[in-house]
């Protein structure tokens, strides 16, 4: 495979065959290869590594696998499929793979998470450290957009003009055009503090100062408006198919994502440079939509510096 594969990890759960579809659909969008990968359990490894400690061969069979290949043979794809069955902790194994990926695509949990929880250990480790592109599945994604509704299918993208990289603007345009929809962008920006909250005690009810109205924020508004509208303009003009939906709203990105992930087939967050605390490479907005939202999620790393050039 000369050209960057689609990578996606599975492990024989219901999550991971979302995963697996969602990723098969996407490599027959791009036409690109795509890479089945099944990181063996741990009893696994180490049962072969004994029976290999006296003199043995094992030739033991990834079931897993054999399912995963299975599956994708009936769909009768048109993109040659490679399947590699891994060795090692999930991280580290799924991260290895995704060195050469064009984007790798995980299931929301793995068959031993807990029910409750929208997003496993792996899934937020690979999300935080992989050098590519990571696209969560959520288990209660949409398979199809709704029929009839203008605004289904579309692709969300998360955008402050000054810190969302232009990798992470990129890959949500050019999964718009792949995908024929429109890019919904949204933006928010900072209420001003209450002057009550300044110069009052707070309300009595929730003692908490009332919020500022929107209406009266026009200039925040329309500041932020053209900072996005400039942030956007040479991206659409190298995607002149792609149409851009604007949103401006007080606040709460995360929540307009969240929210409108309902009808949307992808939401496109940015991941932050590396920080001292590995618990805010995602940043608020990125984790937070990445545990709630209802379609699968591209987590965009930040594109590596150049190195400079030798004196």
């Amino acid at each position: 495979m000369n050209e960057k594969p689609v990578v996606v990890g599975v492990d024989g759960s219901e999550h991971s065959h979302l995963a697996l579809e969602w990723a098969l659909n996407s490599a027959q969008r791009l036409d690109a290869p795509l890479v089945v990968a099944h990181v063996r359990s741990e009893a696994l490894q180490l049962g072969e590594a004994r029976i290999a400690s006296l003199g043995e061969a094992p030739d033991i069979p990834d079931t897993v696998l054999d399912g995963a290949r299975a599956w994708v043979e009936e769909q009768g794809t048109r993109v040659p499929v490679r399947y590699d069955s891994l060795d090692g902790s999930v991280s580290d194994a799924l991260l290895d793979a995704a060195r050469t990926a064009r984007f790798l695509v995980t299931g929301s949990r793995g068959r031993g998470g807990f029910a409750s929880l929208l997003l496993g250990s792996a899934g937020r480790a690979l999300a935080a450290s992989a050098p590519c592109p990571v696209v969560v599945v959520p288990h209660e994604a949409r398979t199809a957009p709704l029929e009839g509704d203008t605004e289904a299918g579309r692709v969300l993208v998360g955008l402050h003009p000054e810190e969302t990289g232009d990798e992470v603007v990129d890959f949500a345009f050019h999964a718009a055009q792949q995908r024929g929809v429109a890019l919904e962008v949204v933006t928010a920006y900072r209420l001003p503090p209450s002057p009550i909250m300044l110069v009052g005690p707070p309300a009595p009810a929730l003692q908490m100062p009332p919020p500022v109205p929107v209406d009266e924020t026009p200039e925040l508004v329309n500041e932020t408006a053209g900072l996005q509208e400039g942030r956007l303009r040479r991206f659409s003009e190298r995607y002149p198919d792609v149409e851009v939906v604007p949103v401006v709203v007080p606040a709460d990105a995360a929540g307009r994502l969240v929210d409108d992930s309902r009808r949307a087939a992808l939401v496109v967050v940015g991941r932050h440079r590396r920080h001292r605390v590995a618990t805010l490479l995602m940043g608020s907005v990125a984790h937070a939509v990445l545990h709630h939202a209802h379609c699968p999620v591209a987590i965009v790393p930040p594109t590596p510096p150049t190195p400079p050039e030798p004196s």
